[in-house]
């Protein structure tokens, strides 16, 4: 394997788990985040991400992997459209109902999502344009860094199969501040994604979806998991 490829691994694998990780915890461990500073963190999180792609994309066209084998492009419309139909819908419906799940228990109760929920996603209507480019740039940004990268280099290393599991692996432990259930959530999800990219050789399946679920979620839980009178008196202070 190159050292570059290592390094990249070691980022992926190491370094963004454990700063996301951190960043979390120092979050949740604030009183309130106020408007100013949770769009900040939409674009410190974007910007971060589309560096990071940036560079992965530079070293790979370096060491000689085209677009088709990173996914990019669609070498088949038709399933693609079924994948990203598929993928969109399904998820998109299981995350609409965990979120509905939670809005109904007793605050007390919620845990950690609904908490991570109430500081991060947007609570009012000039937020949402903040998260909308945010969620879009996690959809392209982790798709490609897992499902184009990842995936490319173990399918090359160790074949398909192999590669979809470790591709999975890695996706999961980038989202470890959502703890052991999160964890198993997110390897469930990657592999849906990994064998997407790998029926259809595209990333925009997975894309797509990842897009769609994300924004439904973050919609959802403004408005079924806040509460209006505590953001609406929080805003008008910030």
């Amino acid at each position: 394997m190159p050292w570059d490829f290592f390094v990249i691994l070691v980022v992926l694998g190491v370094v963004v788990p454990w700063r996301g990780a951190a960043r979390i915890r120092e979050l949740l461990a604030r009183p309130e985040l106020n408007s100013g500073e949770r769009l900040a963190l939409y674009v410190s999180t974007a910007t971060f991400q589309w560096l990071l792609t940036a560079l992965v994309y530079w070293r790979c066209q370096f060491r000689g992997y085209t677009n088709l084998e990173l996914g990019i492009g669609v070498p088949d419309i038709f399933r693609v459209a079924i994948a990203a139909g598929i993928l969109s819908i399904v998820l998109t419906i299981n995350q609409l109902a965990s979120v509905r799940f939670l809005s109904r228990l007793p605050h007390e109760k919620r845990g950690f999502v609904a908490e991570f929920a109430r500081r991060i996603m947007p609570h009012d209507a000039n937020e949402i344009l903040g998260f909308t480019a945010l969620v879009a740039t996690v959809a392209i940004c982790e798709e490609f860094l897992y499902r184009g990268f990842v995936q490319a280099v173990f399918r090359d290393l160790a074949g398909p199969v192999v590669a979809i599991v470790i591709s999975s692996v890695f996706f999961a432990v980038g989202h470890i501040y959502q703890g052991r259930r999160g964890l198993l959530a997110t390897f469930v999800v990657g592999v849906l994604f990994a064998l997407a990219r790998q029926w259809t050789g595209s990333l925009a399946p997975s894309m797509i979806a990842h897009f769609a679920t994300d924004f439904c979620a973050g919609i959802a839980s403004w408005k079924w998991l806040m509460d209006p009178v505590q953001v609406a008196s929080h805003d008008g202070a910030a």
